[in-house]
């Protein structure tokens, strides 16, 4: 059976891998040209993909990355996995609306679509279906077999995978819920239908909006505690101790990748407009979490007040721009706030981190020497971030490091001996040096 698996990032490339590799051809299609020159010579982007496992699929043919849209034609399934920004706070689902008329073009009587992107609850039957019944002269249900199954990809996490992380999948009928069914149960151990496609979308929406909100509460938690002198990850060490009724949430200098900044925000803008209300929870969650680099700028200029420097003129290392531990995933960093926070404050910043690639993670920085305009730093808060190694003579050189992604590759022990001042953001270091967010 032929697959086409529209968006080949994070979500998307380890699909269409597993795909491929239980039997399925696969094509994996992209508009970033950057990224299907990179899939064809056999290199990874995503961590979880390495690229042992991507080679023997391109060689056997079982897999073919593309930008060509002639490609996608004549497929037995296709799904979508491409990204659903915001802008300026309103759900942008251009993306999805780009790969409807992309799929509707060489959509066949028998075939099945299935939409992974995170979205509002309604945009498979309100969005998708209109679209491909539009482009393809087909109706929904009739025609063709139309579902939703939300993505649960953790990039870096070596326990839960693709193949182990049960599926919830659906249908907008039930001989949909079957085809869908049908193509993840080949995929992964164990599938969870639901009776709809709108219970499906609020379910990726409930569990990012659950972390959301969590996260923001032992952020604020930390602010406090550190204002009131207590320690409060000594205090989570001990919550997490009882059995039954807690789960642990520790605090950071931000949220980032697609789910947290972005997906419990559509379902607060799903309800202000169907329902006329606002959803509490989720924007204060928001406003917390949103403003956690801002907090972290603050106790750095603090710290440097108290050595008797300010952060104009200060070199200022920060230790990971992923927005989490051992990968190369930066979308929606709080890194990039920070940087830019720091820059516009007269900072001289540099940055380490091994999984994060410039032009392929983060965009190219500016050309070393050449001054970057404002608009530069608000748009590529890295124009202006000089990337280096962590070696001992760069820590040694910084008037503060800040611990932001605790990646293994660092070396903790080199950072705690010869960084002059550490605002540890992770709680991975210990020492007279280093101060823990």
């Amino acid at each position: 059976m032929r697959v086409v698996i529209a968006g080949q990032g994070y979500v998307g490339l380890p699909l269409a891998v597993r795909a491929a590799e239980v039997g399925y051809q696969v094509v994996g299609y992209d508009v970033d040209e950057r990224r299907i020159k990179r899939l064809a010579v056999g290199e990874s982007y995503v961590e979880d993909i390495p690229a042992e496992r991507l080679r023997p699929l391109l060689e056997s043919g079982a897999y073919l990355p593309t930008s060509d849209p002639a490609e996608t034609a004549g497929f037995d399934i296709a799904v979508i996995t491409v990204p659903t920004p915001l802008r300026d706070g309103v759900p942008d689902l251009s993306y999805i609306e780009a790969s409807a008329q992309l799929l509707a073009a060489g959509l066949r009587p028998g075939a099945t679509v299935v939409l992974e992107s995170t979205t509002y609850p309604g945009t498979t039957e309100e969005l998708l279906a209109p679209l491909l019944e539009e482009g393809s002269g087909l109706t929904a249900g009739r025609d063709f077999h139309l579902g939703y199954s939300p993505e649960r990809i953790d990039p870096g996490n070596p326990t839960w995978r693709l193949e182990n992380t049960p599926k919830v999948v659906s249908g907008i009928d039930p001989a949909a819920l079957a085809a869908v069914d049908g193509f993840y149960g080949r995929l992964v151990e164990r599938t969870v239908p639901v009776s709809s496609c709108k219970e499906a979308e609020l379910t990726k929406l409930l569990e990012n909006t659950f972390r959301h909100v969590n996260i923001a509460l032992v952020n604020e938690l930390a602010m406090f505690a550190h204002d009131l002198g207590i320690d409060v990850w000594e205090a989570i060490d001990a919550a997490s101790t009882k059995p039954f009724g807690y789960l642990r949430f520790t605090p950071g200098p931000g949220v980032g990748g697609h789910c947290l900044p972005i997906d419990p925000s559509y379902l607060s803008w799903r309800v202000e407009r169907a329902l006329g209300q606002s959803f509490r929870f989720v924007e204060l969650a928001n406003d917390v979490n949103s403003h956690m680099p801002d907090y972290v700028v603050r106790r750095l200029a603090d710290a440097l007040n108290e050595r008797r420097r300010s952060v104009k003129g200060s070199r200022v290392l920060l230790l990971g721009l992923a927005y989490k531990r051992n990968t190369g995933d930066a979308r929606e960093t709080p890194a990039a706030r920070i940087a830019e926070l720091l820059i516009r404050m007269g900072a001289e910043v540099s940055a380490a981190d091994p999984h994060v690639v410039v032009g392929v993670h983060v965009p190219e920085p500016v050309v070393p020497g050449q001054r970057v305009a404002e608009q530069d730093i608000h748009g590529n808060p890295f124009a202006a971030v000089r990337r280096v190694e962590a070696t001992e003579q760069e820590l040694a050189a910084a008037d503060a490091v800040v611990l932001l992604a605790d990646h293994d590759e660092f070396d903790y022990d080199a950072i705690a001996g010869h960084a002059r001042y550490v605002l540890d953001c992770r709680r991975r270091l210990s020492g007279a040096t280093v101060e823990v967010l």
